[in-house]
């Protein structure tokens, strides 16, 4: 995941996808960077067990506060280390970026009123005027460059700083203007300013608190319509409306906003439905039910981009053959979990990312170019079949989980079940949700380790977020498979902006991935998120990652 247990596509070892996403989704899913399969964006068919909504009813006023939960502590809310479910879910609200993610997976002007490509290697951003930080000081081209280069120092270790693999510099051009040179045509760049790697920050302030900066002590300084408040280690972190907020659409209804830390499933579901927190993101799938008919609030589903994988940890072992994980996949009863994991609050995915990162492509090239992508039906007997032609015979494999919650103990016992229904002899090897962690970020952890399961989302809607984690080398690439075609599409992709000619070439790659197998794609499940009966506005999306949601929440009429 991250984010998120492996969450990265082509970054650096960050705890997000695979960590956050193994913490987002270990307090609550599990584990750690996207998604693509079958339910694709409005209109299609799914589950009657759940309706996406893109906005739940406008709030009424305003609110004097409310109080949000969230499944584990950040390490810090530093921007920089912004890779995971919790700090970013608060960091959304506090600190901008220079583009915007939308709930509805698009992508807008922010804290960059307009940008440019004059050259395939250089963009070009307008700062937009009259901005002021937290601490009343006025937004300047200089604090954008000093934001940026952050993610290029080493010293600083940041999270993304393979978003920025192709920058060659970054300097200001005009009194509100930067322009970014780059080495080469970089498609994901430019998105990539509506997440993390675009946050802005007083250049002033990061020189201030140095090494404080993030923490409970030094805390953020941005120009978000919330402002850092107080952060009490161990229990709860508080935001504050920002009066001085320049976009009046998205200006707080609340005075305040509380996090509290509740790193207890039960405990969580218990505060919603005794009205000790108002809301939460990421709701406990084995409690969908009790929420739903609960007299405290409303549990909503949303779009998302996340799919739930099992990695192919060792490409040594009996998982190395292709033919193996083709049958293994289709031993294993996708649509059976869905329905015992997340009360069927999900779709079998068919891709290892979710349909709607698809959205950018006109409908009848999208329909060609993923008319023929390879599935893998339920059919034991046709992968027992196959598993004895590429001659399996009780070898051991060692499936990797985590006490996380009954909805990853289920994926694993299932994975289990259809290896062995192949003729494979698997272990299941229970990891602390720490040690799980290190999966994700230390190859020896991954020694001895065939399967291990990640939720794994994008932060921009471009199926190249997830397929780049698979380029040989890439650190996100965990069993470190290797494909040359695959790889050429990929550079492809990365270096084509023409939108036809850039879906073409992650449809190719796409279709190899999908042959190979390096990752065996499980299933998509919505965003989830409930509101007490006191608070309203929140349009549910896996954008509330970058999104200041928190923002358009208020009371309830």
């Amino acid at each position: 995941m991250p984010s998120d247990s492996a969450r990265s596509r082509r970054r650096t070892p960050p705890l997000r996808r695979t960590v956050g996403t193994l913490l987002a989704a270990a307090a609550v899913l599990i584990t750690s960077a996207c998604s693509g399969t079958a339910h694709p964006d409005e209109g299609s068919s799914r589950s009657a067990a759940y309706k996406l909504t893109d906005r739940t009813p406008a709030a009424a006023g305003n609110i004097g506060s409310f109080t949000w939960s969230i499944y584990a502590e950040p390490t810090s809310i530093d921007y920089a280390y912004a890779f995971d479910y919790p700090p970013n879910q608060i960091l959304s609200n506090v600190c901008e970026s220079l583009l915007r993610w939308n709930p509805d997976l698009t992508m807008s002007p922010n804290l960059a009123s307009s940008y440019s490509n004059p050259t395939p290697t250089t963009w070009v951003y307008k700062i937009r005027p009259q901005v002021r930080f937290h601490d009343g000081t006025v937004l300047t081209a200089q604090d954008v460059v000093a934001s940026l280069r952050r993610h290029l120092d080493p010293a600083v270790g940041s999270a993304w700083a393979n978003s920025f693999r192709n920058v060659k510099s970054i300097a200001t051009s005009g009194p509100l203007e930067v322009t970014v040179k780059l080495k080469k045509p970089d498609s994901t760049f430019n998105q990539e300013m509506a997440a993390s790697p675009g946050t802005v920050e007083s250049a002033a302030t990061l020189a201030k608190e140095g090494k404080n900066y993030g923490s409970p002590k030094g805390g953020v300084n941005c120009t978000g319509p919330f402002s850092f408040g107080s952060w009490t280690p161990g229990q709860s972190l508080v935001l504050r409306k920002f009066d001085g907020y320049w976009n009046p659409k998205l200006k707080a209804k609340a005075r305040q906003v509380k996090f509290v830390f509740l790193s207890d499933a039960t405990t969580r579901v218990n505060a919603f439905q005794s009205g000790e927190v108002d809301g939460g993101w990421m709701v406990p799938a084995d409690a969908y039910d009790q929420l739903r008919s609960s007299q405290a609030g409303k549990l909503y589903f949303g779009r998302n981009t996340t799919v739930a994988d099992e990695v192919v940890g060792d490409l040594k072992g009996p998982l190395g053959d292709t033919q193996v994980r083709k049958a293994l996949l289709m031993a294993i009863d996708r649509k059976g979990i869905v329905k015992a994991g997340v009360g069927g609050v999900g779709e079998v995915a068919d891709s290892l990312v979710t349909d709607n990162m698809w959205n950018n492509v006109p409908a009848a090239t999208r329909t060609a170019l993923l008319k023929d992508i390879p599935r893998y039906s339920y059919d034991p007997a046709k992968a027992k079949k196959l598993a004895k032609q590429a001659g399996v015979h009780g070898q051991r494999i060692v499936i990797a989980t985590s006490p996380l919650d009954s909805q990853t103990t289920i994926i694993t016992q299932a994975v289990a079940q259809a290896a062995k229904a192949i003729g494979l002899n698997p272990k299941i090897d229970t990891l602390s949700p720490e040690k799980y962690s290190t999966l994700f970020t230390d190859p020896a952890a991954r020694k001895g380790i065939d399967l291990f399961l990640t939720f794994w989302y994008t932060s921009i809607t471009d199926p190249l977020d997830m397929y780049g984690s698979l380029e040989t080398g890439v650190f996100t690439n965990y069993g470190g498979w290797s494909n040359k075609d695959f790889d050429k599409a990929v550079e492809q992709a990365v270096g084509t902006y023409e939108p036809a000619a850039h879906a073409e070439a992650n449809a190719k790659a796409q279709q190899i991935a999908l042959r190979e197998l390096p990752w065996l794609p499980l299933y998509t499940q919505p965003v989830s998120v409930f509101l007490g009966n006191r608070i309203t506005g929140v349009q549910p999306s896996i954008a509330y990652l970058y999104y200041p949601w928190a923002a358009e929440i208020g009371a309830k009429g």
